[in-house]
């Protein structure tokens, strides 16, 4: 018997950050029952609305609940995927439905952290906290719309996140609860609010190329 044969041959292979071979491991009992990858998407964006809603609310307490909240929500949200992979039930509506929840979820995050600057009454600049919520959350929006038009012009490589260690990018929104035990919600939107519209620029560029780049032309034989 050989022993490096993998432990679930009919499956593809695991995948390379470690909340998704966790979710891929918590998942597989449902491979063959009747609950598919939208319920799980469903349940992620149902989970990080209710964070959402607690941040907006301001004041200590809610806004470390929702952050708690937003990080089980970004976790649920590789469980979809891990599904689909295990069980053959992917779908382009699935997988737009992933896509526009993950949109939804970080927009309103960035609007819900002006939300919540505003609830505390420190700030006195023109702008506005939520001003700047709204700023940010719109240029993530933007990042989401041209990675979904870069990944339909030359796949999934095109848009891959940088990664090590088993984490990528994204996981970066696991530290949202320390920026909200530090009180630290106002430095983050402020500097969110320039980040976000420069990386916006960057992904513009990269859009930009990858649509100026000729696509191969189909070859046809004749019968």
């Amino acid at each position: 018997m050989n022993q490096n044969a993998p432990k679930f041959p009919d499956e593809p292979p695991l995948p390379s950050t470690w909340d998704a071979r966790i979710a891929r491991h918590l998942v597989r009992p449902l491979k063959n029952t009747r609950i598919t990858p939208n319920h799980l998407t469903t349940l992620r964006l149902l989970i990080g609305l209710a964070g959402i809603a607690c941040i907006a609310c301001g004041g200590y307490a809610w806004t470390n609940w929702g952050a708690l909240l937003v990080v089980i929500s970004n976790f649920v949200d590789h469980t979809d995927g891990e599904l689909a992979r295990i069980s053959g039930k992917s779908s382009k509506i699935g997988h737009f439905y992933d896509l526009a929840s993950d949109a939804l979820i970080t927009v309103l995050l960035f609007v819900s952290f002006g939300m919540a600057t505003a609830a505390t009454g420190a700030a006195a600049d023109a702008i506005g906290p939520v001003w700047r919520g709204t700023v940010a959350g719109l240029a993530v929006a933007l990042i989401f719309f041209l990675r979904m038009r870069i990944e339909s012009r030359v796949g999934k490589s095109g848009t891959k996140q940088a990664s090590a260690g088993g984490f990528e990018t994204e996981d970066v929104l696991y530290l949202l609860p320390l920026v909200t035990l530090t009180d630290g919600i106002g430095p983050f939107l402020a500097a969110a609010s320039i980040g976000a519209p420069l990386f916006a620029v960057l992904v513009i560029i990269d859009y930009w190329r990858v649509m100026r780049r000729p696509q191969p032309v189909a070859t046809t034989t004749d019968h």
